[in-house]
């Protein structure tokens, strides 16, 4: 059982399902991923993190949100 853990529940309302899109692919395609991030989306995208490491939990944080926010941004300018 790993020490810390953070969980992130993100609601895009319409884009929801391409901003998981976006963010699985690099969480799929990382297998040297020093914590357990798990990802699901039903009607909201569901992140879980755990980490036995505080720093590598909050890297990983960091990165899935800055991931989050450019695909939403991207998304949004294609949008207009």
């Amino acid at each position: 059982m790993s020490n810390f853990s953070a969980k992130i529940i993100v609601d895009a309302k319409n884009k929801t399902k391409a901003i998981f899109d976006s963010i699985n692919t690099d969480n799929e395609f990382y297998p040297e991923n020093p914590t357990n991030t798990k990802m699901q989306l039903n009607k909201k995208i569901e992140i879980t993190v755990d980490s036995d490491h505080l720093p590598h939990l909050r890297a990983n944080l960091n990165s899935t949100l800055r991931l989050i926010q450019g695909s939403y941004n991207t998304i949004s300018s294609v949008d207009q």
